[in-house]
C-alpha cells in the first residue's frame, strides 16, 4: 500500500496517513511492530510501522477527528485507563505514551481483560491489566505506581463523571488533566442526552476541575461526548 504520514499538527505521537486513494486516516506508531490489536490496518512509511486508528471503534480517535482542542495524552506520561476492555484505545494510547510512559488498564469484566492480558499487554511492555471495579479505586492502589499524569474514563456506568473524579482524588498528579466519554444511555435512557451530558460535566466543575472542552462524537458513537479537563 502506497502512503505517506505526516505528524497530526496539534497533538503529540499522533499521525496522519494519506493513502494511495486520497484518503486521509489517523494513526499512531506501533509500539508492537507486525502485530495488530483489533484487526487495524498496519502500514509502512520511511521504515517505520504505524496501525490505523479507526475512529468507529475508539472514541479517542473520533474525538481527534471532530477537532478536539486538546489531547493531554503525550509520550511519556503515566494514564490511568477506565474501563479499558479489550485494548481497542488503550493499545493507541500505548503507542502514544511509548517506551518511557505506562498505561494503568482497569478493567471489570473477566473475559475482556483475558483478551487485553493475552492480545495486548503481553506483547507491551507499557501496560499493566488490573481485574478491578473502577468505582472502588482503593482496591486497586497498590497496582498503581505513584501519580499519574492523565486518567482516561469510558465505563458503561450511571455514576461515570463521580468514578473519574474518586479516582483522581487517589491517582491524579497536581495539574493533572482527565478525559471522560459520556455514555447517555449507560446513565438514564430517559432522559435526553444534552441534559446527563451537562449533569456530568457539572459533577466534574463541582469536583474542582476546569472544563477545557466537550466534544459530541456522532456519526462515530451516537448519545455520546467527549469532556476534556484540568485540575
Amino acid at each position: 500500500m502506497q502512503v505517506r504520514v505526516k505528524p497530526h499538527p496539534e497533538f503529540s505521537a499522533i499521525y496522519q496517513v494519506i493513502l494511495e486513494d486520497g484518503t486521509e486516516r489517523l494513526a499512531t506508531k506501533n509500539l508492537t511492530p507486525g502485530r495488530n490489536v483489533y484487526g487495524e490496518k498496519l502500514v509502512r512509511y520511511e521504515g517505520v510501522e504505524y496501525r490505523l486508528w479507526d475512529p468507529f471503534r475508539s472514541k479517542l480517535a473520533a474525538a481527534v477527528l471532530k477537532n478536539l482542542k486538546t489531547v493531554p495524552i503525550k509520550p511519556g506520561h503515566k494514564v490511568l485507563y477506565l474501563g479499558a476492555a479489550s485494548g481497542t484505545t488503550a493499545s493507541h494510547v500505548s503507542d502514544i505514551v511509548g517506551e518511557s510512559g505506562h498505561v494503568y488498564c482497569v478493567e471489570f469484566a473477566p473475559r475482556a481483560i483475558r483478551e487485553l492480558v493475552d492480545n495486548v499487554c503481553a506483547f507491551r511492555l507499557n501496560m499493566s491489566a488490573i481485574l478491578a471495579d473502577a468505582r472502588i479505586p482503593e482496591k486497586y492502589a497498590i497496582f498503581v505506581n505513584g501519580k499519574v499524569d492523565d486518567i482516561y474514563c469510558d465505563i458503561a456506568q450511571p455514576e461515570q463523571a463521580k468514578v473519574l473524579a474518586d479516582n483522581a482524588d487517589l491517582f491524579l498528579k497536581t495539574d493533572g488533566w482527565v478525559m471522560l466519554a459520556v455514555k447517555a444511555q449507560s446513565i438514564d435512557v430517559t432522559k435526553e442526552p444534552s441534559e446527563i451530558f451537562k449533569r456530568e460535566v457539572k459533577v466534574l466543575e463541582n469536583r474542582g476541575f476546569q472544563i477545557e472542552d466537550v466534544i459530541n462524537l456522532e456519526p462515530y458513537d451516537k448519545a455520546h461526548v467527549m469532556v476534556v479537563a484540568s485540575r
